[in-house]
C-alpha cells in the first residue's frame, strides 16, 4: 500500500449475501427502500475520527502500537491536514454518508485558548475543502473536554469558574465549526462530569454549573439558527465512580429538573449502557418512550473486562433488538449511526480499519433488515398487543387517562367478585419465535 494509506483501496460496493469479497458489502444495499425509504436514510452511517485516525493502540497497561504518518514530527497543521487527506480516502473507500469529530481531534492544541480555536478554525477551513468535494458529510462534532489535565475535575461541573468559562469559549467555537461544517447535531458528552468521592464535593453545586452551562448551549443554538440536535451522550462510570450522565433515565431526570426536556436528546453508546447494566435496547426503548432518542454510537464491550472497550459490534441478536427498538421509536431522524469503535492495538495496518467498518455496517444493515421484516410481519407485535389487551378496555382506559379517582378504582376492583388470574408471559415462546427470525 502507499504512503497515503487508502488510495489504492477501491471503493467498498454492495455485492449480495453470497459474495465472498471480505471488502464487499453482503448486507449493506446502501439504496433498497426499506420502510418506505433508502437503508443509507435509516442508518446514515458515520465514522468516528478519533478512533479512526487519533488513537494510536495505547490500553491502560501498554503504549502505541499504531503509527500514522500525520503522528510523526513535524508542522501540526501540516500534520492535521495530511490526517484529514487521509481520512477523507477511508471515507471514499467505505463509501458511507457521515463522519464525526471532537476538536482535539481535528486540530492541534497550542498553549492557549486563543492559538487552539485559531488552529480549530484554519483546519476546519481545510475539512470545508474537503467536504465540498466528497460525498461524506457531517454528521456531528464535539468538544474535547476530559483528556487534559484543566478537565481532571471535571468540565462544566469543575471547582474553578476559570474552567467553566474554558470549556464555555470552547463549545461555542466547536459549535460554530459544526454548523459551517454542516452538521445535523452538536454532542457534549462529559468524560469527566461526575465525581470520585463526595469528600470534597458540593455535589448540587455541580449540577446546578452542568444545567447552567447545557442552558447557555441551547441558547446559543438558537442564537445562531442552528437547526440540528443537541445531544447529551451518557455513560454511567470510567474514568469517574460517579457519573452526573450515568444513563437515558438519568438524563432525562437532568433535563427536566433545568427545562430542557423539549430541547436536547440523547446520543447513546451500546457499550455505555452495558456499563450501566443495561442492554443497548433497553437504552433506545427508555429513550423513545421519553421521546429524546436522537442519535446512536455503535460498538461493543467485552464482558470480561470492566472498561470502554470501544469495538465493533459483532452480535446478530443484540444489535437487531436495538434495530428493532429505533424503529419502534419512530427512527433516528437527522441523528445516526456513529462507529465509535476503534480497531484492537495488534490491528495495526490501514487495511485492518476497513475490514473492521465493512463487518460493522454489515451487521447493523443485517440486523435493521432483520428487525424491519419482524416488524412487517406482525407476529411478534401482535404477542406484544395480545398481552396487553385488556388496557384497551373501556373500564381499563378510564383508569389510565385519568377519568376515575382511586377511590372509584378502589370500589371497583371491591365490586368485581372476578380473582385475578396470572397469564404467562411465554418468554421462551418469544425468544424460540425471535431467534427463528433472526438467525434464519
Amino acid at each position: 500500500m502507499s504512503d497515503t494509506l487508502f488510495h489504492d483501496l477501491p471503493t467498498v460496493k454492495y455485492e449480495g449475501a453470497t459474495s465472498t469479497n471480505q471488502l464487499a458489502y453482503q448486507f449493506y444495499d446502501a439504496e433498497r427502500v426499506v420502510l418506505g425509504k433508502p437503508l443509507k436514510d435509516h442508518l446514515r452511517f458515520a465514522v468516528a475520527y478519533w478512533h479512526s485516525f487519533a488513537m494510536t493502540g495505547t490500553d491502560p497497561f501498554g503504549g502505541s502500537t499504531i503509527h500514522r504518518p500525520w503522528m510523526e514530527a513535524g508542522d501540526p497543521i501540516a500534520q492535521a491536514k495530511v490526517k484529514a487527506d487521509a481520512a477523507f480516502e477511508l471515507f471514499r473507500v467505505l463509501d458511507l454518508p457521515f463522519f464525526c469529530f471532537h476538536d482535539a481531534d481535528i486540530a492541534p492544541a497550542e498553549e492557549t485558548l486563543a492559538g487552539t480555536l485559531k488552529n480549530l478554525h484554519t483546519t476546519a477551513d481545510y475539512l470545508g475543502e474537503k467536504i465540498s468535494k466528497s460525498n461524506t458529510k457531517l454528521l456531528w462534532g464535539t468538544a474535547n473536554l476530559f483528556s487534559h489535565p484543566r478537565f481532571m475535575a471535571g468540565a462544566s461541573t469543575n471547582p474553578d469558574p476559570e474552567v467553566f468559562a474554558w470549556c464555555a469559549a470552547t463549545v461555542k467555537n466547536c459549535m460554530d465549526v459544526t454548523q459551517q461544517l454542516g452538521g445535523s447535531n452538536y454532542v457534549l458528552w462529559g468524560g469527566r462530569e461526575g465525581y470520585e468521592t463526595l469528600l470534597n464535593t458540593n455535589m448540587k453545586q455541580e449540577l446546578e454549573q452542568m444545567g447552567r452551562f447545557l442552558s447557555l448551549v441551547v441558547d446559543y443554538k438558537h442564537k445562531i439558527g442552528f437547526k440540528g440536535q443537541i445531544l447529551i451522550e451518557p455513560k454511567p462510570k470510567e474514568p469517574t465512580s460517579h457519573q452526573y450522565d450515568f444513563d437515558t433515565a438519568t438524563v432525562y431526570g437532568f433535563l427536566k429538573k433545568f427545562g430542557l426536556e423539549n430541547e436536547v436528546r440523547v446520543n447513546l453508546e451500546a457499550n455505555h449502557a452495558t456499563l450501566a447494566g443495561h442492554s443497548f435496547e433497553h437504552e433506545i426503548a427508555t429513550a423513545g418512550a421519553l421521546g429524546i432518542l436522537g442519535s446512536l454510537d455503535i460498538n461493543r464491550g467485552d464482558a470480561l473486562l470492566g472498561w470502554d472497550t470501544d469495538q465493533f459490534p459483532n452480535d446478530l441478536w443484540t444489535m437487531t433488538m436495538a434495530m428493532y427498538q429505533v424503529i419502534k421509536a419512530g427512527g433516528l431522524g437527522v441523528g445516526g449511526m456513529n462507529f465509535d469503535a476503534k480497531v484492537r492495538r495488534q490491528s495495526f495496518t490501514p487495511e485492518d480499519l476497513v475490514y473492521a467498518h465493512v463487518g460493522g455496517v454489515d451487521l447493523c444493515a443485517r440486523a435493521f433488515l432483520k428487525a424491519a421484516s419482524i416488524i412487517e410481519e406482525g407476529t411478534y407485535d401482535k404477542v406484544i398487543a395480545d398481552r396487553y389487551a385488556g388496557w384497551q378496555t373501556p373500564e381499563a382506559q378510564a383508569m389510565l387517562n385519568g377519568k376515575k379517582t382511586l377511590d372509584e378504582i378502589a370500589d371497583d376492583a371491591l365490586k368485581n367478585s372476578i380473582q385475578p388470574q396470572p397469564r404467562s408471559g411465554r418468554q421462551e415462546q418469544v425468544e424460540n419465535l425471535l431467534a427463528r427470525r433472526i438467525y434464519s
